[in-house]
C-alpha cells in the first residue's frame, strides 16, 4: 500500500469498546485493527464510545470508521443510524441488516422465507409460561436455549432434560426479554466469511471447529488453544460449494454489505446443512475467524484491514458534510 493510497483513506475512527457483554473481545479486536492499519500508513485513531460521546466523535472529522464493535450499541443497527446521520462512511451493514442480523429470531424469519437452511425454533416471550413437555414434543431433546440479541455464547446453554429447560430460559432471559429455543443439530461445525456486497458478494474459505467436547464455548473461542481450526475445511467439492452458496444466499437476503461471518452445522446423519446465526461485525482477534479464512486465499491480516475499511460507506445515499 503506498503512501498516497493510505493518505486516501483520510483520518480514520476505529470504533472499539462499547457498552455490550462483548466489550472485553471488542477491545482486543479493535486494537488488532488500528495497529495493523497503523502498520500500513493509515491515519487510523483509537475511539471507544463507552467513554466518549457522539458529539465528540462528530468533532473528530473522521473521514471513515472501522466498526470493531461486538454485540449491542455497536452491531446492532443503533450506531449505524448515528453514522448516517453524522454523515460518516462505516465499514460493514447498513442499519436494517445490523439490526436484522443482531435478532436471531428476526435473521430466522427471514432466511426461511428467502429458503435458507436453518434449526427449527420456537420463540419464548417475556411474559410466556414455559412449556417444557410442548417445547420438547415439538424439538426433540437435547435443545439450545439462547437470548436472540446476544453473542459469543454468552446465555446459551444445551439442554438435555426438559426438566432443566426452565433454568436455561431464566438464564437467557438475564439477557433479552424474549427466548429462543432451537433443535439441537448433532454434527461438524463451520464458519463462513463473506466479503462484498450485493452481486459481488463471496465466500471466504470455510473453516471447520472442532472444539474440546463439542462445546465451543466463551473461553474455548477467544482464550484458549485447545480449539481446533481446519481451514480451507476438509470437505468434498460439492458440500463445500453448497454451503457457500447457502451462505451467500443468507447473507444477501438479509441485506448485508461490506464483511460478515455465518455459522454452519452440518448434521451429521445425513450432510444436511443448517445456518445457525450472522455476525455483521466479526471478531478480529488472534483466534477470530474472518482472518483465518483470509489467510487461507492469501491475504495477511493488514491487507484485510485494509480492504475491510476501503468498502465503507454510506448506505442511505446521504453525502457527508462539509
Amino acid at each position: 500500500m503506498t503512501d498516497t493510497e493510505a493518505k486516501a483513506l483520510g483520518k480514520v475512527g476505529v470504533l472499539f469498546g462499547g457498552r455490550s457483554a462483548e466489550r472485553e473481545i471488542s477491545l482486543i479486536s479493535g486494537s488488532g485493527v488500528l495497529q495493523a492499519l497503523t502498520s500500513k500508513g493509515v491515519d487510523a485513531h483509537a475511539f471507544d464510545p463507552a467513554e466518549r460521546s457522539l458529539a465528540e466523535l462528530a468533532a473528530e472529522k473522521f473521514d471513515r470508521v472501522f466498526i470493531a464493535l461486538h454485540g449491542r450499541f455497536g452491531e446492532d443497527g443503533t450506531l449505524q443510524g448515528a453514522l448516517e446521520l453524522l454523515g460518516i462512511p462505516y465499514t460493514g451493514s447498513g442499519v436494517m441488516a445490523s439490526s436484522v442480523g443482531m435478532d436471531k429470531i428476526t435473521t430466522k424469519i427471514v432466511w426461511l422465507a428467502a429458503g435458507v437452511p436453518t434449526p427449527k425454533y420456537i420463540t419464548i416471550g417475556a411474559d410466556d409460561h414455559v412449556d417444557a413437555d410442548g417445547i420438547v414434543a415439538a424439538l426433540g431433546l437435547p435443545l439450545i436455549v439462547k437470548p436472540p440479541l446476544e453473542g459469543s455464547t454468552i446465555g446459551i446453554t444445551k439442554v438435555s432434560a426438559a426438566a432443566d429447560l426452565q433454568a436455561a430460559v431464566d438464564l437467557a432471559r438475564q439477557y433479552d426479554k424474549a427466548v429462543l429455543v432451537e433443535q439441537f443439530i448433532q454434527g461438524r461445525e463451520f464458519s463462513v466469511p463473506v466479503l462484498g456486497t450485493g452481486a459481488s458478494a463471496r465466500a471466504l474459505p470455510i473453516v471447520e471447529i472442532v472444539a474440546p467436547e463439542g462445546n465451543y464455548d466463551y473461553q474455548n473461542k477467544y482464550f484458549t488453544d485447545d480449539t481446533q481450526y481446519h481451514c480451507p475445511a476438509p470437505l468434498d467439492a460439492a458440500t463445500t460449494a453448497a454451503i457457500q452458496a447457502h451462505v451467500v444466499n443468507a447473507y444477501r437476503a438479509l441485506g448485508c454489505e461490506g464483511w460478515s461471518r455465518i455459522d454452519v452445522l452440518l448434521r451429521a446423519s445425513d450432510n444436511a446443512p443448517f445456518l445457525l446465526e450472522v455476525n455483521t461485525s466479526p471478531g478480529m482477534t488472534t483466534h477470530s475467524l474472518v482472518p483465518m479464512a483470509a489467510r487461507a486465499e492469501g491475504t495477511s491480516y493488514e491487507d484485510l484491514c485494509v480492504d475491510i475499511l476501503r468498502s465503507a460507506s454510506l448506505k442511505a445515499g446521504q453525502a457527508k458534510k462539509a
